[in-house]
């Protein structure tokens, strides 16, 4: 945000507006997001498991991982592990829902 931005202007990215918000809206890995099938599994249920997305950038692990959070009432938090004191505030959350893209 610049200088004579304000929060009321901030307009988000194009990329972030046409983010999917739901499973339905997702596109690709229909293995893990279908009808049946264990992301989809968890957010019916509401119980979410521990895991890591690895992959290149911009192929949708953030926007997966903020899907499974926001279907499920989870906070939501993008860390970044080059920051210690991101790393120190991920030690001490409980209950929530966090993401760390790994890149290639």
């Amino acid at each position: 945000m610049n200088t004579l931005e304000t929060k009321d202007s901030y307009h988000p990215p194009l990329a972030e507006l046409l983010r999917p918000k739901v499973l339905d809206e997702y596109i690709g890995q229909e293995h893990l997001v279908g009808q049946g099938m264990p992301f989809r599994r968890m957010v019916e249920t509401g119980k979410l498991h521990s895991m890591i997305f690895w992959g290149p950038p911009g192929v949708g692990k953030t926007t997966l991982a903020l899907i499974l959070a926001q279907s499920t009432g989870r906070t939501f938090y993008t860390l970044s592990a080059i920051n210690l004191k991101d790393i120190k505030l991920l030690t001490r959350l409980q209950g929530s829902f966090w993401t760390h893209s790994l890149h290639r």
